[in-house]
């Protein structure tokens, strides 16, 4: 079962075209920094942008750089079933550990056509997927009920619930009973309480910008270490708030870009941040140590 502090990476650009060998060396930080998963083309990797090539080439790096150290869950989602088996199914052979399958976006399938949705997607491949309901992209919300019906599948193993409703965990819990399924935080900031709700771990894009405190604080969960928890978790709020200033990953990239690490480059129609949101941003890497 995937736990724990996962990176949803972001994806270095130079003059529009994608920077491997950045984010080879990105991935390798966050190795060395106790990172416990990659998470390749999310949100926050601007994959909408992305062709099947450029998208394949990135799963393919992280795989590959990780060389099985951490698993790596790909994202490989659209708003198109058939789309979304075909990339799957490439994604698969390159070697990725998971799938990360976001609800499909603008179509705003309901409850059936989302269990019909992901259950072909299931049924096409040989990989775990975990499902993503993120309803501020996509418009669409899951509920924990039609959750609980994929769970019975064999290898829809588990969700990354973006909805920042806290009383998701429990409630899918419940209605899942004793199946071995992983709940992921996609919301840095409650990730504590997401935790005490019954969850394993977060996809987050803060442990980009600060990865060793990010897992540090999950270890620190699971070794029932609360001083060091609430230690960290005050710490890096800043941070969080900081994050999601502006849309992600524009703060993410530039708070990289301060910190030596890539630019702060994104493919339109993202752009670059605001000057007020660059202070945002800078003062709270200042507030938390990293610059």
């Amino acid at each position: 079962m995937f736990k724990g502090s996962f990176t949803a990476l972001i994806t270095p650009f130079d003059k529009g075209e994608i920077v491997l060998k950045t984010y080879e060396r990105l991935i390798q930080r966050q190795i060395d920094e106790g990172t416990e998963g990659l998470v390749p083309c999310g949100t926050t990797g601007e994959t909408p942008t992305f062709s099947e090539a450029e998208h394949l080439a990135l799963v393919e790096c992280a795989v590959k750089t990780a060389a099985g150290q951490i698993p790596v869950l790909a994202g490989a989602g659209s708003n198109s079933t058939a789309k979304t088996i075909e990339l799957a199914k490439k994604i698969e052979k390159l070697g990725a550990d998971g799938l990360l399958i976001v609800t499909p976006y603008y179509n705003k399938p309901p409850q059936e056509a989302l269990f019909n949705h992901y259950k072909a997607i299931h049924d096409a491949t040989d990989i775990p997927i975990l499902l993503y309901n993120v309803p501020g992209r996509t418009g669409i919300d899951m509920t924990a009920e039609t959750v609980a019906r994929l769970a019975e599948l064999p290898r829809i193993v588990g969700i990354k619930d973006a909805t920042n409703d806290l009383t998701r965990p429990v409630k899918t819990r419940l209605l899942i009973g004793e199946r071995d399924f992983c709940q992921m935080s996609g919301e840095d900031a409650t990730v504590v309480a997401f935790l005490a709700q019954g969850g394993h771990g977060c996809v987050s894009v803060s442990s980009n910008v600060a990865p060793k405190m990010c897992a540090d604080l999950h270890k620190a969960w699971r070794a029932k270490d609360f001083a060091t928890v609430s230690k960290l978790r005050d710490i890096l709020q800043p941070l969080h708030a900081a994050m999601f200033c502006e849309t992600n990953p524009g703060p993410c990239k530039y708070a990289m870009s301060l910190m030596g690490l890539c630019s702060a480059e994104m493919r339109q129609p993202l752009w670059e941040i605001s000057d007020k949101s660059k202070h945002t941003v800078k003062d709270a890497l200042i507030k938390t140590g990293l610059l």
